[in-house]
């Protein structure tokens, strides 16, 4: 009976190996760098993503890319004149939005997720990082670019605009709310206005006011207009709410689910270890029921980007945060009231 069950395991890890092959090899990744980043800081980002720069194809983004999108909806401080931040994009079918950033002390992954999904997309991995400790704006130019690079699929330019648009507004109602309750506060919204295809400013106004005054978050009036005029040109797209709920809910449910008593490699061990059974006992049942479902993506650990960043590359005291696990660890939390840009050598501020 042991040996019948060693070798039923092995069957299952030979058919999730031939299952992570298949998933990886119609899927293809991504890389963009920052222009301004030196040849050892890209190197840098090719360890930390875990990937070989002849295995992914890569692009650069630039300044004048970033403020093809930014200009005259951030401030030029904001924008800056270089570009450092890197991105690591996996398109997948299913799961939704998931995000992993390092080293952005300004933007979150919640935040990125939230703003994917008004530039159109419902389903990918995405991995934006930083060798230096940067703001992260410019990190949004970069993750587009790269979505339709793997995708092969142009996004529709105005609801890139209205991305971009939303990413600053959400960062600027943080500093004054504070980030999270800025993120489910406009994911919120925004899924209840495309939810029911609310076009009307005094119904979107009234949506904005309501879910302001059940968050216990007080809005000033420009605030109010400022969010009632993004929800208005959101709502004038055709966004499938159906497409974008998978996100949305996990990016309520992430704010406030602060998991401060693991540290963030216990949390990725435990998270591996579950997957892994979990993947084992699925490859078992369909091999022998004859289950001829696909296996999401997301579920197989090897394959998720997210899962495969070497996270020591970076240094000891890297701001990270994880869709996938919780809205931010206790280093970010600890971090997030400090400057949103740090120096290069103690020299050069850093803005992207």
């Amino acid at each position: 009976m042991r040996k019948k069950i060693i070798t039923l395991i092995a069957l299952a890890l030979c058919l999730s190996g031939i299952f992570t092959s298949t998933a990886l090899a119609d899927s293809s990744k991504v890389v963009t760098l920052g222009a301004n980043l030196s040849d050892s800081q890209k190197e840098t980002m090719y360890q930390y993503f875990g990937v070989n720069k002849d295995e992914v194809e890569v692009i650069e983004v630039n300044n004048t890319e970033e403020r093809q999108y930014l200009e005259g909806i951030a401030s030029e401080e904001t924008i800056g004149t270089r570009t450092y931040s890197c991105a690591y994009i996996e398109p997948t079918t299913s799961g939704g939005i998931q995000v992993k950033t390092a080293n952005l002390t300004w933007v979150t992954s919640n935040m990125i997720a939230s703003t994917l999904t008004t530039a159109g997309i419902t389903n990918c991995n995405v991995v934006a990082a930083c060798p230096i400790e940067v703001s992260g704006t410019g990190a949004l130019t970069g993750i587009l670019k790269a979505y339709e690079v793997a995708s092969d699929n142009k996004l529709d330019e105005e609801k890139k605009q209205l991305a971009t648009d939303e990413l600053i507004e959400t960062g600027e109602l943080g500093d004054a709310i504070g980030k999270d309750e800025a993120v489910q506060l406009i994911s919120e919204i925004k899924g209840e206005v495309i939810e029911t295809q609310t076009i009307e400013p005094e119904e979107i106004e009234k949506i904005v006011t309501e879910h302001a005054e059940n968050a216990n978050v007080t809005l000033t009036d420009e605030q109010i207009a400022q969010i009632t005029a993004l929800m208005g040109k959101i709502a004038a797209q055709d966004y499938n709410y159906d497409e974008l709920k998978t996100t949305l809910d996990r990016i309520e449910n992430n704010i406030g689910d602060y998991l401060n008593n693991a540290s963030d490699e216990q949390k990725s061990f435990f998270t591996k270890i579950l997957d892994s059974i979990k993947q084992l006992w699925d490859n078992i049942v369909n091999f022998f029921t004859g289950s001829k479902d696909e296996p999401e993506p997301e579920i197989s650990t090897e394959n998720n980007i997210l899962d495969n960043t070497n996270d020591n590359i970076l240094g000891d005291n890297v701001v990270t945060d994880n869709t996938s696990t919780t809205a931010a660890t206790e280093n970010q939390m600890n971090q997030e009231t400090e400057s949103d840009s740090e120096s290069i050598d103690n020299t050069e501020a850093v803005i992207d």
